[in-house]
């Protein structure tokens, strides 16, 4: 199984050179140079059976069958739901996937939990030590957090807008109490602390020196293990599907394509990127341009993103996997702040199955208060851009799956804003308030963040 980049100037490699890479070095993403097939999940098939299956076919040689059931089995053995990614019925016609079931409540977990196992085997088998970065809005630095503390072969840095998530999704990422993981909150937003690692990945001899990795969404280990949950709907409800997807940096509704891709969806793909007043990806996809907007704070921080990283992975195909015209977008984008689309990447776009649409923060916060008036739950509010856009969908012969994408309780100062009620955090995360929190203000300059990373990596060889 061979993976390429998406601006086609660097070789080809195998699944353990993409996923321990993140970034390509030509600061393309990887992506398969095919597509598997793969056979859908039989009804009753256990999810880490289901998962085992599709990463297989992604991993190729680079992992035997057999030691990733083992992986698997271990990673979502800690799941506090037996099914992992449970679906529940809020409409006649409608149902949440919910994805909060893991360590950190959210759907992070479903794939970083995979992911540090992944990393730990293939470290292991090469005898590296690594270190790895991510940038978060929220939710994947607690659980790359959760998932890398303690890794016997990793060191784990995470950068976090300063103030820009909340006290819960903080803690998620700075009480582990191991030495492994680094937590730095940078003075800016979200898209200040991703041109930060991508600035990083720039720099070959520095990657090099370090050993330096990503678990952002732009890792296709990533996306891989988010295309389970899709399939585990397809295989439970049955029938032609539509989702919606609370978007950010689109990794969750690429997955998405991906299990289409695949064969592991029936009836087509249908999915709506549900983005809130950060509406750079809706203004992309109805426009055809891409353009850097300033990301402005919203109830749902975690979607607090202009710049969606896996578009490009979506553009790639799109334009028919010409590289060169993702490249040169690219380049025009980053000097100029914004480029159209290719032509035929554009057409195919209206006719790919994916759009996109924004939620305004007043109709976020009412939607919170009508769906529990309506069912007696309480959701977080990038849920609940999802299930309000569900609401507008025309009428179809479909059913509708929201991604139900982290435990209201990670947020409880907004839903108690919201409904009048806070909510009730799970037992197994109380323990949070409990403990020491470790982060380090950092100013929003590369050179800031490549010292301090330089610095652990020396204490740490």
């Amino acid at each position: 199984m061979k993976y390429i980049s998406t601006r086609g100037q660097a070789p080809s490699t195998d699944f353990a050179g993409a996923c321990l890479a993140g970034l390509a070095p030509d600061g393309g993403l990887y992506v398969p140079e095919t597509f598997p097939q793969i056979a859908p999940p039989a009804k009753g098939e256990a999810y880490h059976d289901v998962a085992a299956r599709i990463l297989s076919a992604f991993a190729g040689d680079a992992i035997p069958a057999d030691d990733m059931k083992v992986l698997c089995k271990r990673a979502y053995a800690n799941f506090s739901h037996q099914c992992v990614a449970p679906l529940t019925q809020w409409r006649p016609d409608a149902w949440l996937m919910e994805l909060h079931h893991g360590p950190t409540l959210a759907f992070k977990d479903v794939a970083m939990q995979i992911i540090a196992q992944i990393y730990d085997y293939l470290l292991g088998k090469s005898g590296q030590r690594m270190m790895i970065t991510c940038a978060t809005s929220g939710d994947t630095g607690g659980a790359a957090a959760a998932a890398f503390a303690g890794a016997k072969h990793a060191d784990l840095v995470i950068l976090h807008p300063h103030e820009r998530v909340s006290p819960v999704q903080r803690m998620f990422m700075t009480t582990t109490g191991s030495p492994n993981v680094i937590n730095l909150a940078v003075d800016g937003d979200f898209d200040d602390c991703q041109a930060i690692v991508k600035d990083m990945f720039g720099d070959r001899e520095f990657v090099s020196a370090v050993n330096l990795s990503g678990v952002n969404s732009i890792n296709w280990a990533r996306v891989a293990a988010q295309s389970v949950y899709y399939a585990m709907v397809q295989a439970s409800l049955g029938g032609p599907l539509r989702f919606v997807v609370p978007s950010g940096n689109m990794g969750d509704a690429l997955a998405g394509y991906v299990a289409a891709r695949c064969g592991l969806l029936s009836g087509g793909f249908e999915a709506v990127c549900a983005v809130n007043a950060n509406d750079a990806l809706a203004r992309l996809f109805n426009t055809g341009v891409m353009a850097r907007l300033s990301a402005v704070a919203t109830p749902s921080p975690a979607m607090d993103i202009s710049v969606p990283s896996n578009f490009e992975r979506f553009l790639f195909e799109m334009s028919g996997r010409d590289a060169e015209a993702v490249r040169q977008a690219y380049d025009t984008y980053k000097q100029a702040g914004e480029t159209p689309l290719p032509e035929v990447a554009m057409s195919r776009l209206k006719c790919s199955g994916l759009s996109a649409a924004s939620v305004s923060n007043a109709e976020t916060m009412e939607e919170m208060k009508r769906f529990e008036a309506e069912t007696g739950w309480q959701i977080c509010p990038h849920t609940a851009v999802g299930t309000f856009h569900a609401r507008r969908l025309p009428d179809a012969d479909v059913k509708t799956v929201v991604l139900a994408t982290a435990a209201a309780s990670k947020f409880p100062e907004t839903v108690e804003e919201a409904t009048g009620r806070k909510p009730v955090m799970p037992a197994r995360a109380e323990v949070l308030y409990a403990r020491e929190e470790v982060f380090e203000r950092i100013a929003p300059s590369l050179a800031a963040v490549r010292a301090r990373i330089e610095q652990h990596a020396a204490r740490s060889r």
